[in-house]
């Protein structure tokens, strides 16, 4: 039987008189009857209302998560979402479901027209996508997910076939998207950076004319509170951004809207790593990736690094300058290996400092800075803390031996989880629940927290830092 299935089946009993109440269901299993719930018969949504399609980003943090349920569900989970990689290597941030209708999500597959303005670029035709893209998180998912079930992934060989795909992806990325000229990747739009309404984004943004209001239809304000999502101008400026990159045939050339961000880039490194694991065990052997990992830490160092912030900052590469604006992608790097000691302490004393709060004021790190004039503590991604990013620095600072922070880290992000429902993201100081409720990567990576092994001071992401096979 499936491990779900187990998890997520009450077994029948005979009659009784007197049944005391039954003991809730644990947190396990209560996440993996999240995924259950979510699950579409190939890939999982983030949520089945708000999100009715499959999300790049999500699928990977799901797929860490479902492989402890389902090491096969979880390799299905990621071969979904490569089989709608386009020709030039890009893989799309979402992918079409073409039984939701139309109007259920927004932009939807007739703004996009991806098999029309992406022929260029090579755009599938069997499916429809969307043209922009999320951060490569995916060779970090695929080495994961086999190690959970080495033998089913060898028999099937989930990763000779994923490997080339992954290496195209990467090889997109760093030949087509270093438009600052500096050796790390540019965004072209704040979806893509997947952190989508961070006020990192307004400085840029401020030079995007908005759409006109009666030219789209927001379906995201039929499943949150208005107060939880972005403003009608900020989702203006998307559209627009959007419209503009597609009219372009998706061209990768610099534009209103291009930046350096230091979580995109971060990740990148972080998979270069995954994909030497990958590429040894399926037998491509490429001793260039890891070198490939340090230049980009090396990269984000010489070009991020601020000092007098005490983390990493976006650029602005069509203005030349960082983003005065502390957000949560800018600790990410933590993750690396080969950050220097010394930024790698200094991003500790951020992240526990009055800008974020982490161990002090906030149980989880919020998604950006609690002093900063933009901060607002249920508005997405301008202050909620969000799930994945914490589990990412969970890793960073277990990594970097922080293994108190981490332990303390790890506990309150799996208290948070279950008080609030799965939440997609919550108030940093309250842990109130923000946006909807049975949330796909809050699931899948409370399952992977709940699966870690803590007092080892280890974990999965972790060991590929460290070279474990």
């Amino acid at each position: 039987m499936d491990r779900i299935a187990q998890l997520t089946t009450r077994p029948a009993g005979r009659e009784i008189a007197y049944d005391p109440a039954a003991a809730p269901p644990s947190l396990q299993v209560r996440a993996a009857q999240v995924l259950e719930g979510n699950w579409t018969g190939k890939s999982t949504v983030p949520s089945r209302g708000l999100y009715p399609h499959q999300w790049s980003w999500d699928s990977a943090f799901i797929a860490i998560g479902l492989r402890h349920l389902s090491p096969l569900r979880a390799q299905t989970e990621l071969e979904t979402l490569l089989a709608a990689q386009w020709a030039d290597g890009r893989i799309p941030h979402i992918v079409f479901n073409p039984s939701v209708p139309l109007d259920a999500y927004f932009p939807s597959p007739d703004f996009w027209r991806s098999s029309t303005a992406g022929r260029t670029a090579g755009a599938p035709r069997t499916v429809q996508t969307s043209g922009i893209v999320q951060p490569p998180v995916h060779a970090l998912a695929a080495w994961l997910v086999h190690l959970a079930d080495p033998g089913l992934s060898r028999a099937r060989g989930f990763l000779a076939r994923a490997y080339p795909r992954l290496a195209a992806w990467h090889a997109y990325l760093l030949h087509r998207r270093d438009l600052g000229g500096g050796g790390l990747v540019s965004v072209v739009h704040p979806w893509e950076q997947g952190m989508d309404n961070s006020p990192c984004w307004d400085r840029p943004l401020s030079r995007v004319a908005p759409a006109p209001a009666r030219s789209f239809r927001r379906a995201d304000l039929d499943h949150g509170a208005p107060e939880d999502r972005p403003t009608d101008l900020d989702y203006g400026r998307y559209v627009r951004l959007a419209a503009d990159y597609r009219d372009r045939g998706y061209a990768d050339v610099p534009a209103d809207f291009a930046v350096e961000d230091p979580a995109f880039n971060a990740l990148l490194a972080a998979s270069e790593y995954a994909l030497a694991r990958i590429a040894h065990e399926s037998g491509a052997r490429d001793p260039a990736r890891e070198a490939r990992a340090e230049r980009l830490t090396a990269a984000l160092v010489e070009r991020l690094w601020d000092p007098a912030a005490g983390m990493f900052l976006c650029r602005d590469v069509r203005a030349g300058e960082l983003i005065p604006e502390r957000g949560v992608s800018g600790l990410v790097p933590l993750l690396l290996p080969s950050l220097p000691g010394d930024l790698a302490a200094t991003l500790v004393r951020t992240v526990c400092g009055p800008h974020f709060g982490l161990g002090g004021t906030t149980r989880l790190v919020p998604s950006y800075d609690l002093l900063g004039d933009a901060f607002d503590p249920h508005r997405y991604w301008r202050g909620p803390a969000w799930f994945n990013t914490n589990w990412l620095l969970e890793r960073g600072l277990r990594l970097h031996g922080e293994r108190g922070r981490a332990d303390a880290l790890r506990k309150g992000m799996l208290h948070t989880a279950g008080a609030s429902g799965f939440a997609e993201y919550v108030d940093p100081y309250t842990a109130q629940a923000c946006g909807v409720t049975g949330f796909g990567w809050t699931a899948a990576l409370t399952l992977d927290l709940l699966h870690d092994r803590p007092a080892r001071g280890r974990n999965g992401l972790t060991a590929i830092m460290e070279g474990d096979r």
